[in-house]
């Protein structure tokens, strides 16, 4: 036999292995076939769309081959990873304009459905010869492209149904399924891609007993209990959290946040479950999926669980901090996605991706716009106080540009304000001069320091209620207290002060202050980033709506307490801020004669106590390098201890871990360091 008949590519055996198992959707591909084939009346393009589970990346890699076999060139794209900037996408999509017979898919589309008018009037008019392009997502396309006779002859919608009996057998069939296990899984999992597929996975070991049910969330909670069945080991579980929480998770990201573990085989592990995606971004699994393994996991190991998201939060954290400015952006939504269940991000925060805008630098041609915008919402006064900051600090100023038309709606502009204050600045304008003025009374700052204030945020189309704007300004004010060196305070601005100070209750404090400009008032909300460290500040969102307080006699729930000692330690070395601490207010310092020296013994005892076990020396070294020995930031901790930064933080975070478990055996069960207390 020739080597020839060993040079088959993996990619080739996928494809050959996918065509295999392929059922149904017979009319799709023929339509695709044919536009393949250069049919003249073919479409150019398609729009799929159905509800999750239902099949639509596993049609689009069909397609995705049938291109390749045809000898297209192929450009794949996911919608969940689009950058919010058009000129992006159309920069990675380049081919499908300039490259005769080129093929464009996009899955996932929902998630970048405020391209769609930019695609059909900008971008996909000037495709490339004999190009075609086809879109999958949960949406129906707007009403008036399928209604425009201009693109009714050469766009193919088309809703996917789910599998008819015949089909769903085929695909169990397919999957090897025994026969006498099919009916009972048709009637479990009725037509559904997804649910079936994922019963088929499971096997015989996973339908040990008759269910019968619709195939719902809770079709997929059983079907996952089945193909998991019990989770390997405990590593396993933690890469599962991982995974159930990170917007994608990869073999970097893991070992992250599992420094103790060899992440490779766990990487390899996920990557095989049947509900997960590779992409090039890392794993992701299904949205489905995800939301009742996310429950599952939540539900058995409430504590675990809210561990790992904090630990994902540090680490999301530190590459805001250290990563390039183009990945700013990637970075803060993935930390924020960890928190989109929370109530208070929900009052802040709307998650709609409908209509997107994008935020760009203020460009000369902007102001005339930006003034007139300032003017219409906020009256002259206001349009004045615009005008001077532009020319103070034009690079404070993003401009919002509908990604649909390009049209400028909305514009912000955060002033960072170095000390001593300007005079000019606090004559000018009565904001500035309430937040200067607010900052003195406080907290002075120190030289070097600045205060940071989103001073504007006008969107006339929804002026200061919860939007897009304000998401992508909070996201960017946020990112900017993360990375800015010398952030002592952060203000935000809001014209209707009294609804505003419900919505950032818990995130903002209400300084009070009214100013005046105009016609109107103001309310300035405020932060001390000195008082409370960014990881603090974002703990607060870390627990979900419907994670149960732990049982006990605490007050608190562990989520509040874990945070609690976190930020007592953070303020260890100030007594008096120390005295101002949650941790004051726990059942712990609730007997304490002197309770502002005894907690901080207390706390200093606790971590001395971690190296009573000797896995948890370099724990209580860490914690006591940074908290305790004046180190004035954790680079330098690592440095006093002779250790690199990587693994001074691996012990950092278990000290943290052990220190948190053993405060709170003590809150519920009120035993001392000697066993006595109580």
């Amino acid at each position: 036999m020739g080597t020839g008949a060993f040079m088959v590519s993996v990619g080739e055996r996928l494809s050959r292995a996918r065509e295999r198992t392929f059922v149904g959707r017979d009319e799709e591909l023929g339509r695709f076939g044919e536009a393949l084939a250069g049919d003249p009346q073919a479409p150019f393009a398609f729009y799929f769309y159905g509800p999750g589970g239902i099949g639509k990346s596993t049609l689009l890699r069909s397609l995705v081959d049938q291109a390749r076999a045809a000898g297209r060139l192929l450009l794949e794209l996911d919608g969940r990873f689009v950058s919010r900037d058009p000129v992006d996408f159309e920069r990675a999509a380049g081919p499908f304009l300039d490259v005769d017979g080129t093929v464009l898919f996009v899955d996932s589309f929902e998630h970048c459905q405020w391209l769609e008018s930019w695609l059909w009037q900008r971008f996909l008019p000037r495709a490339a010869s004999g190009a075609l392009v086809v879109l999958a997502g949960r949406l129906a396309p707007q009403p008036q492209w399928t209604a425009d006779p201009a693109w009714g002859g050469i766009l193919n919608v088309r809703e996917l149904e789910p599998f008819s009996d015949e089909q769903a057998r085929g695909l169990l069939a397919a999957a090897r399924l025994r026969p006498e296990l099919q009916d009972r899984v048709l009637r479990f999992a009725g037509g559904n891609p997804l649910a079936l597929s994922l019963a088929a996975a499971a096997g015989a070991e996973g339908w040990s007993r008759e269910e019968i049910w619709a195939p719902s969330a809770d079709v997929l909670r059983t079907l996952l209990a089945g193909l998991i069945g019990d989770v390997p080991t405990a590593s396993h579980r933690r890469a599962l959290e991982v995974a159930a929480q990170a917007h994608s998770t990869s073999e970097e990201l893991l070992a992250a946040v599992l420094p103790d573990e060899d992440v490779h085989p766990l990487f390899a592990w996920l990557r095989d479950l049947p509900f997960v995606e590779s992409t090039s971004h890392g794993l992701h699994p299904h949205d489905a999926a995800r939301e009742t393994l996310a429950a599952d996991l939540r539900w058995r190991a409430p504590n675990a669980f809210l561990t790992m998201r904090r630990r994902l939060a540090d680490e999301y954290l530190r590459l805001l901090r250290e990563a390039p400015e183009e990945r700013v952006w990637t970075v803060t939504d993935e930390l924020f996605y960890l928190f989109r269940e929370g109530r208070t991000l929900a009052r802040l925060r709307t998650w709609s991706r409908e209509d997107e805008l994008h935020d760009c630098p203020l460009q000369p041609e902007d102001i005339d716009a930006v003034l007139r915008m300032a003017e219409e919402t906020e009256g002259p006064a206001s349009a004045d106080l615009v005008r001077y900051w532009v020319r103070r600090q034009p690079q404070a100023f993003s401009v919002y540009r509908r990604v649909s038309t390009g049209e400028t709606v909305a514009f912000t502009a955060r002033l960072a304000l170095p000390a001593p204050a300007d005079p000019q600045d606090v004559t000018t304008d009565p904001v500035v001069a309430a937040a200067w003025e607010h900052t003195d009374a406080t907290a002075p700052l120190s030289p070097g320091e600045h205060i940071g204030v989103s001073r504007f945020s006008v969107y006339p189309g929804r002026y200061q209620v919860p939007s897009r704007v304000i998401d992508l300004s909070s996201s960017r004010a946020q990112a900017e207290a993360a990375r800015a060196r010398g952030r002592a305070y952060g203000f935000a601005v809001f014209r209707d002060a009294e609804t505003w100070a419900e919505r950032v209750k818990g995130t903002l404090v209400d300084t009070g202050a009214r100013p005046r400009v105009g016609e109107h008032t103001y309310g300035l909300f405020g932060v001390d980033w000195r008082q409370v460290p960014v990881e603090t500040w974002l703990g607060r969102f870390i627990a979900a709506p419907d994670t149960p307080a732990e049982p006990g006699p605490s007050a608190v729930s562990r989520t509040e307490f874990d945070q609690a000692v976190r930020e007592a330690l953070a303020h260890w070395r100030d007594a008096a801020t120390f005295a101002a601490c949650a941790l004051m207010r726990a059942r712990l310092a609730a007997d304490l004669t002197d309770p502002v020296e005894e907690m901080r013994t207390l706390l200093r005892r606790a971590v001395d106590d971690l190296a009573r076990d000797p896995r948890g020396v370099r724990a209580r070294d860490a914690l006591t390098a940074s908290h305790f020995s004046g180190a004035p930031t954790q680079e330098a901790a690592a440095r006093r201890l002779g250790l690199p930064y990587g693994t001074y933080r691996r012990h950092l975070r278990q000290g943290l871990d052990l220190l948190c478990e053993a405060l709170w055996e003590q809150e519920l069960h009120g035993k001392g360091w000697d066993g006595t207390r109580g």
